[in-house]
């Protein structure tokens, strides 16, 4: 019997609103998860090792390696709970409704500890201000299952079409990611040539930390579940170090904008959402986009290139 396919054809619909009391508490869970994933495995160049991975059922670590075997944690969106497996054959699971960060935190290290897995992070948060120590934050509890899973599958929709993004490049590329810090899922091209040191700026993130991850020139494009101050799910779309003629590029598809303030392009995930075609207008976003950076930045025309025919 064929496996029931649980997306629908249309993106869902998504609601800031409604969402963004459950995304504040998982992505503070995340950032427990990803923290873990950090300090478990060896330092990769731009972060690289810290981030988590859109899986068929959640977000991944994907395998941390550890004495002897590996251990992996995955938020499960469709059962919902927080799944510890290791490849000694442990297994430990965490219902996800009714946590706090503290309470989390609490039971997530209590069920590692009897899988025999110590890790010893930095207990707050990084890129967020105020920065509650997770032991201490019973502030952020609130999950809701149906809007986490709605959001989940927008991330596997998007997850498909920065993929087929990602393939259209032949120079250095990260993989497709979501950063626990921002909780943003991005892809991120780089013209391999350094740029000048970044200045920093996000709260608490470490500087060290911000120039070796911009150490190159990068045109970099994401999808972030907004704030209260642009309370909308959004794509966008940026480039460091930033022309000046960068922003005044014409872009697709036409409901893009550029944020002078932000000094990114973006697009409103609803823009897509309610389109006929979600999946080109995202790709024309992307494309034209990185068009810009790439003109002004003068980068190698070569390096985007269409891969048509390599697929079978």
């Amino acid at each position: 019997m064929p496996l029931k396919n649980i997306t629908s054809n249309t993106w869902p619909v998504l609601a800031f609103e409604d969402l963004k009391d459950t995304l504040e508490t998982v992505q503070l869970w995340a950032q427990i998860v990803g923290k873990i994933r950090l300090v478990k495995t060896p330092w990769i160049n731009h972060s690289w090792h810290v981030t988590l991975y859109v899986s068929s059922r959640g977000l991944t670590t994907g395998a941390i390696p550890y004495v002897g075997g590996n251990f992996q944690l995955d938020f499960d969106f469709i059962s919902h709970e927080l799944i510890a497996t290791a490849s000694n054959g442990g297994h430990e699971h965490i219902s996800l409704f009714g946590l706090s960060v503290a309470g989390f935190y609490a039971e997530l290290f209590g069920k590692l500890d009897q899988m025999g897995i110590e890790a010893k992070i930095y207990a707050k948060p990084n890129e967020l201000d105020p920065a509650i120590p997770f032991a201490k934050d019973e502030t952020h509890k609130t999950y809701n299952g149906e809007q986490m899973h709605l959001y989940w599958q927008a991330l596997v929709n998007i997850n498909s079409v920065f993929t087929k993004f990602r393939a259209e490049f032949t120079g250095k590329c990260s993989p497709v990611h979501l950063f626990w810090g921002a909780f943003d899922l991005v892809v991120t091209r780089f013209s391999g040539r350094t740029a000048p040191p970044h200045q920093g700026g996000m709260p608490n993130m470490p500087l060290r930390v911000m120039q070796e991850a911009y150490s190159h020139e990068v045109s970099s494009a994401g999808f972030w579940g907004g704030s209260v101050q642009f309370p909308h799910p959004a794509f966008y779309s940026y480039c460091y170090p930033t022309p000046a003629d960068f922003g005044s590029q014409t872009v697709e598809p036409p409901e893009a904008f550029y944020s002078n303030e932000m000094g990114e392009y973006f697009l409103l995930y609803e823009n897509a959402q309610r389109s006929d075609n979600p999946e080109e207008m995202l790709l024309q976003f992307l494309r034209s986009t990185y068009n810009a950076a790439a003109v002004t930045g003068h980068w190698d025309s070569s390096l985007a290139c269409n891969l048509t025919g390599f697929e079978k």
